[in-house]
């Protein structure tokens, strides 16, 4: 809750009033001016009727200094005017009955101009105490019930309650807080929240949080905790439905793959039933039946392996492993897919070992190594592990046609080929590598130029 400009109160409704020093200077000074006054005045009017000069003092000390010393005014007024204008003058004497009526309703009047000034000042404080706390609902609402997120709108609206009522620090945490030997508690909505303020507040302070300030913040925090709980219900619909969405995709996006080697499989087992194959004939749809089912196989097990990385179930099994084994196990796994032979591995001696799932690390660097496979043209794929200072850096580097610069991101999300594909894969792959090098705490990126091929690096901190 950002404060709006500040606007200056007049000094009458201030809630802490001048100095009394001040007061008691500004009543004597006051005084005597306007006995001054009368000296002068007195030739052009009658005496009983100058008194009215001294209330102007009176209401100036009462309006900022407040009632008593406004009645001390006026005693201290009623005494000089006795002393210096009415006769006999020199004396605290009245000559005449009409001079003790006229210094008797001047007292009175005095007095009344006090309490009328004291009065007013206490409206008009109230009026603007009124004001701050308006303004200071109407932020609240905005904070809370016009932000995207409930903790940043109760962060302002504490800041602004703060401000309003000159403290150093107020905080309004969800649930309940106990009250220490520094802080004051007070309870909101049924305990729901809290409003943690410094301990010790002045009673006047107090009592204006009770009776008006926490009602009103009560409901609108009570608004905004309901408008939370619906947004959260909102965006658990939307997870669902994006979830479903999903599933929609996952089956479109694979029913042609998984359909493909099904087909192959079944039709070169129907063929392999024919009495006139010769050995050779059988010998090839066997092998065919293999591949195919091989194939299916690496595409399951791709499935499963983003099923898990989605629903975060695939918490890594930390050990002390390999490297260098992680990587040329990875390689075998693509024999049987006839893609080992194209692969050179580069290790550097006396490589540190890395704690991290030796298994999810092999699936990673075999997806990686089969997509640097089927995008390299049948060129050979170089893959070379190293330490660097403090890290392990990996690269699995290819002849293809590289990755364009605008795709260089959108290739790690599930089921994306590119526009500039050359093979035909799940698009599952690469995503696979991302989920399982994070898991393990590392990063993985590609490195590529137009028609230079792709280098995919993976790095991991020691």
């Amino acid at each position: 809750m950002s404060p709006g400009p500040l606007r200056r109160d007049p000094l009458l409704v201030r809630e802490s009033r001048p100095p009394l020093a001040a007061g008691v200077a500004a009543a004597v000074l006051g005084v005597a001016g306007a006995t001054a006054l009368l000296f002068g005045l007195r030739e052009i009017a009658p005496v009983l009727s100058l008194g009215v000069v001294y209330l102007l003092v009176v209401l100036v000390v009462s309006a900022y200094w407040g009632l008593w010393l406004g009645i001390a005014t006026s005693l201290l007024s009623a005494l000089t005017y006795n002393f210096f204008h009415i006769p006999p003058t020199g004396r605290f004497t009245i000559a005449s009955g009409e001079n003790w009526v006229g210094l008797l309703a001047f007292l009175a009047v005095a007095a009344a101009a006090s309490a009328v000034a004291e009065l007013a000042r206490e409206r008009a404080m109230e009026a603007t105490q009124r004001r701050e706390e308006a303004d200071l609902a109407a932020a609240a609402a905005r904070a809370l019930l016009g932000g995207a997120r409930l903790q940043d709108g109760l962060a302002q609206t504490a800041h602004g309650i703060a401000a309003a009522l000159g403290l150093p620090s107020a905080q309004l945490v969800l649930g309940t807080a106990e009250e220490g030997e520094r802080s004051s508690t007070y309870s909101l909505d049924g305990g729901r929240a809290t409003l943690v303020l410094p301990a010790a507040l002045p009673e006047a302070v107090d009592a204006r949080l009770r009776e008006r300030i926490v009602p009103a913040l009560e409901s609108i925090l009570a608004g905004a905790i309901e408008r939370d709980a619906l947004l959260d219900e909102v965006v658990e619909t939307a997870a669902l439905r994006r979830s479903d969405d999903l599933k929609t995709a996952i089956l479109r996006a694979v029913s042609h793959d998984l359909r493909s080697p099904l087909t192959a499989m079944v039709s070169s087992g129907e063929a392999l039933g024919s009495a006139a194959l010769d050995e050779e004939d059988r010998a090839a749809l066997s092998a065919a039946v293999v591949n195919e089912g091989a194939r299916l196989e690496r595409l399951i097990t791709k499935l499963l392996d983003l099923s898990r990385l989605e629903a975060g179930e695939a918490a890594p099994q930390l050990d002390w492993a390999d490297l260098g084994e992680i990587l040329t196990v990875a390689r075998e796994d693509l024999a049987g897919a006839g893609g080992a032979q194209h692969i050179t591995l580069q290790l550097d001696r006396d490589l540190p070992p890395l704690r991290a799932d030796a298994v999810q690390l092999e699936r990673a660097f075999a997806n990686l190594m089969e997509n640097a496979i089927a995008h390299g043209g049948g060129q050979p794929v170089s893959v070379r592990a190293r330490a660097v200072g403090p890290r392990l850096v990996v690269r699995v580097v290819d002849r293809g046609p590289g990755v364009p610069l605008g795709e260089q991101e959108r290739i790690f999300t599930p089921f994306y080929r590119g526009d500039h594909a050359t093979s035909t894969g799940s698009g599952l792959g690469l995503a696979i590598v991302r989920g399982f090098v994070e898991a393990n705490g590392g990063t993985v990126r590609v490195e590529s130029l137009p028609g230079q091929g792709a280098s995919f690096v993976v790095e991991f901190t020691l």
